[in-house]
């Protein structure tokens, strides 16, 4: 891809560094997402939605992520209400659509 700058490092006010951005996302979908959810989340937010996309229960994500199930309620809670959605189900296709994919878990 040809993009045209008076500059060695395109800056970001410039028209090409536009053009880089959207020829990116459509190259790499979902990359604007994950950043969204990485400013978002904490990393142990984001072990447990990944966890949640695994279909993994409280218990289990518990014991995976070594945590009480309780403080995993906790995340959960803070999950859906940070992503403004009401249900695990509504997590999941947020994290689905950001690359959160499985066997992440302990990334």
């Amino acid at each position: 891809m040809a993009l045209e700058s008076r500059n060695h490092f395109m800056l970001p006010k410039e028209k090409a560094w536009a053009e880089l951005v959207d020829a990116l996302e459509s190259f790499l979908p979902g990359l604007r997402e994950s950043d969204e959810l990485a400013a978002i989340l904490s990393l142990r937010e984001q072990q447990v939605l990944r966890a949640i996309a695994e279909g993994l229960d409280n218990r289990e994500i518990g014991a995976t992520l070594d945590i009480s199930e309780k403080t995993v309620r906790n995340h959960v809670s803070g999950i859906l209400s940070k992503l403004g959605v009401s249900s695990r189900a509504k997590a999941i296709v947020r994290a689905i659509r950001a690359g959160l994919g499985p066997s992440e878990i302990n990334r």
